[in-house]
This record gives structure tokens, sequence and C-alpha cells, in this order.
């Protein structure tokens, strides 16, 4: 599981760095750095979705304060 989130976070991390090379390359002309950005917008939204999920399956426990619902 933790391998998974993980790899999660550095292909978001890898995407905002391959939008930065395309923002110093193309000076924002090409649509690359847009269509990076909309990668790691979308590959973080997955990883949030992810984790609501694992946490819910009980596949992952939240540390510190139990929370209470109601």
């Amino acid at each position: 599981m933790k391998v998974l989130i993980v790899i999660l976070f550095l292909a978001i991390v890898a995407s905002l760095g391959s939008a930065l090379m395309f923002l110093m390359q193309d000076q924002g002309r090409s649509g690359r750095m847009a269509w990076a950005l909309t990668w790691r917008v979308g590959l973080s939204i997955l990883l949030f979705l992810f984790l609501l999920l694992a946490h819910a399956l009980g596949w992952i426990e939240a540390n510190g304060v139990p929370v209470t619902v109601g």
C-alpha cells in the first residue's frame, strides 16, 4: 500500500517537474505545460480518492485521535 502511494506521489512530482521544463523551454507558448499540469491535477485527485477508498475499506488507518461521526 505504501509503495503505491509513493509511486503516485512521485508521478505527481515528475509531472510538476515536466511542466516546469516545458515552461522553461517553450516559455508558455505551447500547450505542453498545460497538459503536464492537467496530469498533475488528475493524479492528485486520483491519489486523494484512492486514500479515501483505502481508509473506507480498512486497508489503512488514521494515526492519532480517532475520528467519530455524529
